[in-house]
């Protein structure tokens, strides 16, 4: 079955960085459309990053240019997102996800906290 599972966030002061790592199985990972969504208390869910199976393309929402970076390793069925320059309105839950076989797929989120 399909599994997403997130890892790496935690505390950070603003102005620091954050590795989020997602692994992925149960489906055919290096032909799948990759996204990190957020979600903070009392907001909608949303879209923060994006790339494509070969990992050529990538887009970013507008709030997260020049801060974040999503990568893929398919080798090891893991997608991740670089976070630099933290602020505290990035503190939110993250999310992985995908489609496949018709359906989406979320993993269980990781919380980033951005505070001093």
């Amino acid at each position: 079955q399909v599994q997403l599972v997130e890892s790496g966030g935690g505390l950070v002061q603003p102005g620091g960085s954050v590795r989020l790592t997602c692994t992925a199985s149960g489906f055919p990972f290096s032909d799948a459309l990759m996204t990190w969504y957020r979600q903070a208390p009392g907001k909608e869910r949303e879209l923060v990053a994006l790339i494509s199976g070969s990992g050529v393309f990538k887009n970013y929402e507008q709030f997260v240019q020049g801060r974040f970076t999503i990568s893929r390793d398919n080798n090891k069925n893991t997608v991740a997102l670089q976070m630099n320059s933290l602020k505290p309105e990035d503190t939110a839950k993250y999310y992985c996800k995908t489609f496949s076989g018709g359906k989406d797929y979320w993993g269980q989120g990781t919380q980033v906290t951005v505070s001093s």
